[in-house]
């Protein structure tokens, strides 16, 4: 019994002691102790902030540091070398704590891919790797089977908060981010309205149209009829037939985000699908057509004689030097640079948009540009990072409000005030005081202007487009159906395989018999050829293998 009441004493003794540290705690000026969610943490060896407690979502800080794989985008690289010169991420550093060791690759496309082949088999992974992981060998669930990359579903449940709440808000784009096996595999770029989808389009000559009397065509007809025009009525001015009507990218008439002018045949010169039928646009008839008017125009000198060798630099040239009439290009990158680059050389010089061409007066362009909400962009993390959970929670921060402003606008007080509620770019971003184009001041803070896992916010373009050739340009290349486009689909790893085996024959072969059809080295009696070619390649294979693949995504 003396032993029963010893212990009851010691026990009542222990309550006590325990409830006098609980009443100490709650009412010292601790913030963690104020904020039980926020949890207290250390460092380890590899500088990591590391988590103290339990498993819950509020428990988790940003990493103290973390390595960060990303291409450096070019307008970015025009003034500053890394993407932690970026005010943006200087400011996000201040905010989370976190210091970023960027990498970037190459700057050339082929041997970037080089690089990132070279990294992925090496297995030296960064904590963050930033790329387009639709076009990764073997497809985004691949690279989680192997674990290369996180299948991110759990950790984004648990803490990324801001991320979860969209993809809930936003069904369509939760559909897109995923694999075929459900799987969620990178923080993506998500394009976060319509008017930030429509970019590129052909552009003309407005002064040389007014010479000229014409309007903008819209037909084919009509734009051979001005081209024809601009080749013989002398619309610069010299007195010589030096004008050139028309720069034809052949590279983006193959290219699926761009179709330059095939759409008025009704088809995509690659991929398509009609009513959830695959269809591969080379081997139709429409794409005969569309080489003899080609080779037509091209015969004719409508065409650029340079055009198969074309580059930004030699374009640039031709149009600042008064010699093109019109061409393919972005309402920022060309129409904006070169208004503003011949504003004082040339004060008559003005250009304007021309719908996507159809082959009858009327129709509504079955087809022009229109990017994806998603197309594949996003920043994944590699199965090496120590901290997951941390760099969720670090990633997730772009998907905030406060995120969102940083990523578009960059900082409050120097690149934008809120006026009204509305995030207004400063004369720092509008009119750069060091003579930094618009583009070129931009991407020093932020990165609105070209892609990264955030949403990109349409009052960045509005402000953007400041030129009412521009806000025009908007509105007449979104008059377009569009609804041939494909979805952003993912092959399994024995497709992509056999895919990208066909594909290199066929692109390869493709490329090189339409520029020989349109020049004139290769007789257009030989187009059946041509398809049985493309066939023998096992073209037909690879519209099964995008079939399958679209009735997979259908079924998300």
């Amino acid at each position: 019994m003396q032993n029963i009441a010893s212990q009851k004493k010691w026990a009542a003794m222990l309550l006590t002691v325990l409830t006098a540290s609980s009443l100490i705690a709650g009412c010292s000026g601790n913030k963690d102790a104020l904020e039980p969610n926020k949890s207290s943490s250390s460092t380890d060896g590899s500088g990591n902030t590391q988590r103290s407690g339990g498993e819950g979502k509020d428990e988790v800080g940003y990493p103290a540091q973390m390595s960060y794989w990303v291409p450096l985008d070019a307008n970015v690289a025009a003034t500053l070398k890394n993407f932690s010169d970026v005010g943006m991420y200087k400011k996000l550093q201040e905010v989370t704590g976190t210091k970023v060791e960027f990498k970037h690759p190459s700057a050339d496309s082929t041997q970037r891919t080089e690089q990132l082949n070279l990294m992925l088999a090496s297995k030296n992974l960064p904590d963050v790797i930033e790329y387009t992981w639709t076009e990764v060998g073997g497809g985004p669930e691949n690279a989680i089977q192997t674990g290369t990359i996180l299948k991110l579903n759990d950790l984004i449940d648990k803490y990324a908060p801001n991320f979860k709440k969209y993809l809930k808000e936003n069904p369509d784009i939760a559909k897109m981010v995923k694999t075929d096996n459900g799987s969620i595999y990178s923080f993506p770029f998500i394009r976060g309205d319509s008017k930030l989808m429509v970019f590129y389009g052909p552009i003309f000559r407005k002064d040389w149209l007014d010479k000229v009397h014409m309007d903008a065509p819209k037909t084919i007809d009509e734009w051979e009829k001005v081209l024809t025009a601009f080749r013989d009525q002398d619309p610069n001015g010299n007195g010589q037939k030096d004008e050139i009507p028309f720069l034809l990218k052949y590279n983006e008439v193959r290219d699926a985000t761009r179709n330059s002018l095939i759409g008025a045949w009704g088809i995509g010169a690659q991929f398509y699908q009609v009513d959830g039928k695959v269809k591969y646009g080379e081997i139709q008839p429409e794409y005969k057509q569309f080489l003899t008017t080609m080779r037509k125009w091209y015969q004719e000198g409508l065409i650029d004689p340079d055009f198969a060798a074309m580059d930004a630099k030699l374009m640039d040239a031709k149009v600042t030097s008064n010699k093109l009439g019109s061409f393919y290009g972005l309402s920022g990158g060309n129409i904006g640079n070169y208004l503003g680059l011949m504003k004082d050389k040339n004060p008559n010089f003005n250009l304007v948009a021309a719908s996507h061409p159809t082959l009858k007066q009327g129709a509504t362009p079955v087809l022009g540009q229109k990017d994806k909400p998603y197309k594949g962009v996003g920043a994944a993390i590699s199965g090496k990072a120590k901290n997951p959970e941390q760099i969720v929670k670090w990633l997730d921060y772009a998907y905030s409000e406060e995120g969102r402003l940083l990523y578009n606008f960059g900082v409050e007080g120097k690149t934008y005030e809120m006026v009204n509620g509305y995030p207004t770019y400063t004369k720092l971003i509008t009119d750069n005081p060091n003579g930094l184009s618009m583009v070129q001041s931009m991407a020093q803070w932020m990165r609105s202007n070209y892609s990264g896992p955030f949403v990109q916010d349409k009052r960045y373009v509005e402000q953007y487009y400041k030129l009412d050739q521009q806000k025009t340009a908007l509105e007449t290349w979104s008059k377009a159906e569009n609804t041939i486009l494909m979805p952003p689909l993912t092959l399994t790893a024995e497709e992509n395989k056999r895919y990208s085996s066909i594909m290199n024959d066929v692109n390869t072969y493709a490329e090189e018999m339409g520029l020989k059809f349109i020049m004139g080295d290769e007789p257009l009696d030989n187009f059946d050829k041509f398809v049985n070619t493309l066939k023998k390649f096992g073209i037909e294979e690879a519209v099964k293998i995008q079939q399958a693949a679209l009735d997979r995504y259908k079924a998300r």
